[in-house]
């Protein structure tokens, strides 16, 4: 992402969300890549639910989060997973 997505991002998060707040992640990735997107989660418990084939696998993580920078931050490391689709 550049700075300015990330700027504007930081500010719908701002304008949406008290902080601390609970926030909801959602990814799907690759079935290979499951482990490491579990590895950036290890302290939290998700939702996972496997694609028909087993393909891909989504995940839901909701978490108490201290600020949009923190929200951000963790986008910025999952975006390192290749194929991983944040929605």
């Amino acid at each position: 992402m550049d700075q300015h997505r990330l700027d504007k991002f930081k500010e719908q998060l701002d304008q949406h969300h008290a902080w601390p707040s609970v926030y909801t992640f959602k990814f799907i990735v690759p079935a290979g890549k499951v482990s490491a997107l579990k590895e950036l989660f290890r302290q939290h418990t998700p939702q996972e639910k496997a694609s028909k084939n087993g393909n891909y696998t989504s995940f839901t993580y909701q978490m108490m989060m201290p600020s949009s920078q923190a929200v951000i931050d963790i986008y910025i490391a999952a975006s390192k997973i290749e194929g991983l689709i944040a929605l």
